[in-house]
């Protein structure tokens, strides 16, 4: 290592802004694929690390490294594509939308996706959770209503990230507190200041959005009726078709391993459309597998006469092989993360940072800025957390401020923002999951990026800013 060339601040910023300038002009402009710019990116990445004096086995060994952490988020990724086509089988998915238009009204349709989807992602701290169980069916209700799926989203997406945020329960919660080294609950208490007034706006736009311009284009009720109808006939409802996520509910709150439930929540789904719906094993596998068809309903002797064009796009998604072009998606991006990560390019951009921080409001928008910035270029959750964390813990404690600012800052630079990043893995599993892309969704994310904001805020008036106690200055001192 001593032998390679060091990078000079301009030659550090290279491949990072080569990567942002293609992914705004080449993704933002001329709507070329995400993936390739991505490759593109690498490349350029790859030459700076060739420079350098890195070998190619070096560079493989560094993307192959990143994509081995990156192997949990695939699986998931995978098993979410199979548990949407196994309970649009089964009736799960289609049950939830039975009863969200039998007890929504068009207009309050953005309003109860925030609310619905907060509550369950507070109760299970997992945002992905409540988009792909709840978030799906929320979608198929807005579709079906005819309101704006790219604000169903943002408001979906929105509503996860609060659970997500503020939970106990959430990994990235109780992640952000032990690299700060601060305590859990006095980390979430710490967060409402950024996270409730973020809530309540958020609820503001949605509820009027929702009551002036959604409402304008919604569905006749004539149209609803028939949908409801249709939906009827298609499926045997009860509340059995509840018990594949109240499945995962129960182990995202007992905190069991995510893919083994999944994957049984899968099983339990097929269960119930063989024993309750009429449809065969192989129906069922398939599901799983290329995800579920309307067609199915014919195959065993169904009549799917006379549904309209809504009810067929509501029902045809999901299975295993639908989330293959996502793999992809991150295959690519990983890539040029793994790159980066050998360069040591964040490191210099950084430490440059850290130079330039003298007073409060400085430290919170270089924090901000840091953590966004290794979210973007790392696609890493956990990583965008622990390295501001760790670089930034002294310069908050020779401040006099608590540990518990840092906390709040990186979880608004890092948790929140990284659904709005279009090559993130919790963008990729968003935009996939609910149908709509990041770049359509992200203006309505509204309690996603307005933490950034009053991060922001309160840095340079001092508001929410906690000091450090005397008895906590004693105590680090004598450590």
């Amino acid at each position: 290592m001593d032998n390679k060339k060091k990078l000079s601040l301009g030659l550090a910023i290279l491949p990072i802004a080569a990567m942002l300038l293609l992914l705004i002009i080449g993704y933002g402009q001329l709507g070329l694929r995400i993936e390739s710019l991505l490759l593109a990116s690498a490349v350029i990445a790859s030459l700076l690390a060739y420079w350098q004096g890195y070998h190619w086995n070096d560079i493989i060994d560094a993307i192959v490294t990143k994509l081995v952490k990156a192997m949990p988020v695939i699986m998931i990724l995978i098993c979410v594509g199979g548990l949407i086509g196994t309970w649009m089988l089964s009736g799960t998915i289609p049950y939830m939308v039975y009863w969200g238009l039998k007890l929504i009204s068009p207009q309050y349709i953005l309003i109860a996706a925030f609310f619905i989807t907060s509550i369950i992602s507070v109760c299970t701290g997992t945002s992905w959770g409540s988009a792909g169980t709840v978030g799906v069916a929320l979608m198929g209700v807005a579709n079906s209503l005819d309101v704006s799926l790219a604000a169903t989203a943002g408001a979906v997406v929105s509503g996860a990230y609060f659970g997500d945020k503020i939970s106990p329960l959430s990994d990235s919660t109780n992640f952000a507190a032990i690299v700060a080294e601060t305590d859990l609950y006095s980390h979430i208490q710490h967060l409402l200041y950024t996270t409730i007034p973020g809530f309540i706006l958020a609820a503001i736009v949605y509820f009027i959005a929702g009551n002036i311009s959604l409402a304008d284009n919604s569905a006749t009720p004539e149209k609803i009726t028939h949908i409801i109808q249709s939906l009827e006939n298609l499926y045997h409802f009860n509340l059995l078709l509840i018990l594949p996520p109240a499945l995962v509910v129960w182990g995202a709150v007992t905190k069991r391993p995510v893919i083994p439930v999944m994957f049984a929540a899968s099983v339990l789904a097929i269960v119930i459309g063989v024993g309750l719906q009429g449809f065969t094993i192989k129906q069922g596998l398939n599901s799983l597998i290329d995800g579920f068809n309307h067609s199915m309903f014919s195959e065993q002797g169904g009549d799917f006469s006379g549904i309209i064009g809504d009810v067929p796009r509501l029902l045809n998604r999901g299975g295993m092989s639908s989330m293959m072009g996502t793999v992809l998606l991150i295959l690519c991006a990983f890539s040029f993360a793994g790159v980066l990560t050998l360069t040591g390019s964040l490191t210099i951009i950084i430490t440059w940072l850290l130079q330039a921080v003298h007073t409060t409001g400085q430290l919170i928008a270089a924090t901000l800025s840091t953590t966004i910035l290794v979210t973007g270029a790392t696609c890493d959750g956990k990583l965008a957390l622990l390295i501001p964390a760790e670089l930034f813990k002294e310069a908050y404690q020779r401040m006099g401020l608590d540990n518990k600012n840092l906390s709040r800052t990186i979880e608004d630079g890092c948790t929140v923002i990284e659904p709005l990043l279009p090559w993130t893995s919790a963008g990729i599993y968003m935009a996939t999951t609910l149908g709509v892309s990041t770049l359509d969704l992200l203006p309505w994310a509204v309690q996603c990026y307005t933490a950034i904001f009053l991060a922001l805020i309160y840095g340079f008036t001092g508001f929410g800013i906690a000091k450090v106690t005397p008895e906590y200055s004693q105590k680090n001192k004598e450590n």
